[in-house]
């Protein structure tokens, strides 16, 4: 599976890219919401893992224009920081799941293994 990470913290994204790596995935990394809707346009993830909070472009109007694009592609949302309406917002917008920061590696596994099952 081809995930697109993008989160402005270069460093949780690439030790999450890592990690997706590990699990047997191919991992794309984007630190900015613009950089992540290029990567997206030119060679379409099977799922992307999406910062809520990030300068100039939010995770929200990325979430949008994502789904403006493809209503069905799988998105978890990462956040740390991210408020409530935030979240209920991406909800709304569809989103597979909800990870906070602090245990994004905790729960990888059964974020992608709840991907997979959904390719199924």
């Amino acid at each position: 599976m081809r995930i697109l990470i993008i989160d402005d913290e270069g460093q949780v994204a690439n030790l999450l890219a890592e990690s997706v790596k590990v699990q047997g995935h191919e991992a794309v990394v984007a630190v900015s919401g613009a950089e992540g809707l290029t990567l997206l346009q030119e060679k379409p993830p099977d799922a992307v893992f999406l910062d809520i909070v990030m300068p100039e472009m939010s995770g929200i109007e990325v979430l949008r224009r994502i789904r403006e694009a493809d209503q069905a592609l799988p998105v978890i949302v990462i956040t740390g920081g991210a408020s409530s309406a935030q979240v209920d917002e991406a909800r709304r917008l569809g989103i597979t799941d909800c990870i906070e920061k602090p245990f994004i590696l905790k729960h990888l596994s059964k974020a992608l293994g709840s991907l997979k099952s959904r390719k199924a």
